[in-house]
């Protein structure tokens, strides 16, 4: 996993509360394990038409924000039906970061297993992000370390996070690479189980 240290990037803004899992990847777009390519669903059903054409006033069909890496967003992004592919769909998209008020807990918590800093501010400083993102190439400087994000004009925003999930995001730690950090330890408890229970490590094809 990517470690995530400090961030300046393009914003997008999806000007949307309650924004459910199923609109963020929809449910046929869940037939895959792998990570890769999960861009092309990404809120598939607001990009697209009835026809099918891309609908221009969509944000991710406009060109100003085909580089964004950070996404701006309302109350409870993320709500919904638990699947790991909508940070996985946001990640293949490129964002790195998502700003909202609040999210839904599952989203959270699977955002910070696949590298992507959720933000949690209060209502009135995203709204005052919102009036900037009306700037074409608006960015931010989001620095995990300090927990602030910073605007171009210099104002900052500071935003709470749990040490051990700060952690983990600074190293680029997911749960596999925390047990890696004990694979010697794990390495000696094998052998020493091993010499002390063989019929559990024995081959059920050889018996």
């Amino acid at each position: 996993m990517q470690p995530f240290t400090t961030h300046t990037g393009l914003v997008a803004p999806l000007d949307r509360v309650n924004v459910d899992t199923d609109q963020i990847i929809p449910k046929q777009f869940l037939k895959t394990i792998k990570r890769t390519g999960l861009r092309e669903g990404l809120f598939y059903d607001w990009r697209k038409r009835k026809d099918g054409s891309p609908d221009p006033d969509f944000f991710l069909n406009q060109p100003r924000y085909q580089r964004a890496t950070i996404l701006l967003t309302r109350d409870n992004f993320g709500c919904g039906s638990s699947r790991e592919h909508a940070p996985w769909a946001l990640l293949d998209q490129g964002f790195r970061c998502v700003i909202a008020p609040s999210y839904a807990d599952i989203f959270y918590n699977n955002c910070f297993q696949n590298g992507i800093l959720p933000v949690v501010l209060k209502t009135d400083e995203v709204q005052a992000l919102f009036k900037g993102v009306s700037k074409e190439g608006y960015t931010l400087t989001v620095n995990l370390d300090a927990q602030t994000v910073t605007t171009p004009d210099g104002a900052t925003y500071r935003f709470d996070i749990d040490p051990f999930r700060k952690d983990c995001l600074y190293k680029g730690l997911d749960a596999i690479g925390l047990s890696l950090q004990h694979d010697s330890a794990i390495a000696a408890y094998e052998k020493r189980r091993s010499s002390e229970a063989p019929w559990l490590f024995t081959d059920l094809a050889a018996r």
